[in-house]
């Protein structure tokens, strides 16, 4: 966008009401800037809040429930919340396992729950058997624990 243009009137006076007023402009402008970003940073804080008591309400859910819940946040609110694991079970041979939810690719509205029917044990398929998972809840702890620790 172009700059704006302000002719410079003839007078004294009124240049100099000109430039007091483009001043005032100036000085609003970095003020209003600086709040933006505060309420900005502010917002994406509640944001990821919020993401994480949903995650957090889901999964006292799916413990209470014992299934698959329906609504459940999606995979980015997920991330977003730090859930960004997805603790499942294999429903044939009783295996646990940990999804990294950040490294499959989805659309961003998918949900959580709708990754049940697309999760697969590998060790039964290469049995040749395709049974779906059964999800347990989101995790926040680290994938793949150190074995130093």
């Amino acid at each position: 966008m172009a700059p704006k243009y302000h002719p410079t009137p003839l007078f004294g006076g009124d240049r100099k009401a000109l430039a007091k007023e483009l001043g005032r402009a100036r000085t609003m402008t970095t003020i209003l800037a600086r709040q933006s970003a505060e309420a900005r940073t502010k917002g994406e804080a509640l944001i990821k809040q919020a993401d994480r008591l949903l995650c957090e309400s889901w999964n006292e859910r799916m413990w209470a429930g014992g299934g698959p819940i329906d609504p459940s946040p999606s995979v980015d609110q997920a991330i977003n919340g730090a859930h960004a694991r997805l603790e499942i079970e294999c429903s044939r041979c009783k295996a646990r396992r940990v999804v990294d939810l950040a490294t499959l690719r989805h659309t961003p509205t998918t949900f959580v729950h709708d990754l049940a029917s697309r999760l697969r044990c590998s060790a039964c398929a290469k049995a040749g058997r395709r049974p779906p998972a059964t999800l347990l809840q989101l995790s926040q702890g680290a994938r793949d624990p150190d074995p130093e620790a």
